[in-house]
């Protein structure tokens, strides 16, 4: 069962197990809130292995619901509110949904036996990280900064908490920034591409000196297939990025892939957050330790990422003129009739499966993930063989 997983990352790692595993049966549950999309998954509908199953981490009864139908042995608890910018302004969402809905999601798990439980954090749990210090180890102590990841860390909290009064078999896991195709566009990288895209300017907020550590997408769910294969019960594992960019080499590198140049004035700046950490560090040597490693180098993702977005943004999400704004505003959207929706999808999953993908990693357990261009099923969405 993996929570959230018509999101972005989630979805990364529902594709990624649905194809590499057909001996396992994966079990999306989301609500389907603004920043998820049945798009994300619509091409594992046919796979035998795989199941969408509609609830709320809120909600006890959908998730007692989920666990019973499907006999759920293991839980990736990915669901959360994590755009930093809205829980300035919505913190009470973020706690009923990042500390509520997980310790729904234990006591729920308690109840069911399950043998894992790999709850996923971030590392803005840590707080900010000065430039002259090491990189953090899971030992560090949580300093959160902002509403979002005082969020997280309280769900942590929770987290040891069933571990150490309960046993329940918890592993959690503190990632760097993730991206790629398929995140919604309220976060930097897709959201200044779509204003690229649209011969706008990019905002940043304060002097955009403040860094973060990119990991593509498809390396954070081999990173996830590690965990879960080989990650040891009760232990904490960071997924750490070599690639720090500060906000505004970010935006000269996505100038440079719309041949655009900075002399044109494309960038201008913003009030910062009401706090806006400096960088994130974290050591992820613990994880290298099983055997993972960072595959896609930064250049090549973003390439990967911009011509996705370039192509499919818009008509994947609808209607994102709030979102792009400097301060995002979220509004619902509408639900689509599937007779509706189904026409156009399936000429935009026709087109992205012909798109560009790259190198083929081994995943996790050894076994070489192959993809050919018989094997359309495994060319998910334009992205590269990690599916």
């Amino acid at each position: 069962m993996i929570t959230g997983g018509a999101g972005f990352i989630a979805s990364w790692v529902v594709r990624h197990l649905v194809l590499t595993y057909p001996e396992y049966h994966i079990v999306c549950f989301d609500k389907l809130d603004y920043c998820a999309t049945l798009n994300n998954h619509r091409i594992l509908d046919s796979q035998p292995n795989f199941s969408f199953f509609q609830g709320d981490v809120a909600s006890p009864a959908d998730v007692t619901a989920c666990l019973k139908q499907y006999k759920v042995d293991t839980i990736f608890h990915f669901a959360a509110q994590s755009h930093v910018d809205l829980s300035f302004g919505n913190s009470y969402g973020f706690t009923a949904t990042n500390v509520y809905g997980t310790h729904v999601m234990l006591e729920c798990a308690k109840a069911a036996q399950i043998r894992r439980f790999i709850h996923i954090s971030t590392d803005e749990v840590y707080g900010e990280v000065d430039e002259d210090s090491e990189d953090l180890m899971e030992s560090s102590i949580l300093a959160p900064t902002n509403p979002y990841a005082a969020s997280k860390a309280a769900a942590e909290m929770l987290v040891n908490a069933y571990w150490k009064s309960f046993k329940l078999p918890v592993m959690i896991v503190r990632s760097n920034n993730v991206y790629g195709p398929h995140q919604y566009p309220e976060k930097v990288i897709p959201k200044f591409t779509c204003l690229l895209e649209r011969g706008q300017k990019v905002v940043l907020h304060g002097d955009g000196k403040h860094t973060r550590r990119y990991l593509y997408a498809g390396d954070a769910a081999d990173a996830f297939d590690t965990i879960l294969h080989k990650g040891l019960i009760g232990q904490i594992y960071n997924v750490g990025s070599a690639d720090e960019i500060s906000n505004l080499t970010l935006c000269s590198k996505l100038l440079k892939e719309f041949g655009l140049s900075e002399s044109d004035d494309w960038i201008s700046h913003s009030q910062d957050r009401p706090f806006n950490d400096r960088r994130y560090a974290v050591n992820g040597q613990k994880l290298r330790d099983l055997g993972w490693q960072q595959n896609t180098p930064f250049e090549k993702g973003l390439k990967t990422t911009v011509d996705w977005y370039r192509k499919y943004g818009e008509r994947w999400w609808g209607n994102i003129d709030d979102t792009l704004g400097t301060f995002p505003v979220i509004k619902s959207p509408p639900l689509v009739p599937e007779h509706k929706l189904r026409g156009n999808l399936d000429s935009v999953l026709g087109e992205e499966r012909k798109a560009m993908h790259g190198p083929q990693p081994t995943s996790a357990n050894g076994v070489h993930k192959a993809t050919d261009e018989s094997t359309t099923d495994a060319q998910v969405d334009g992205e590269n063989s990690h599916a």
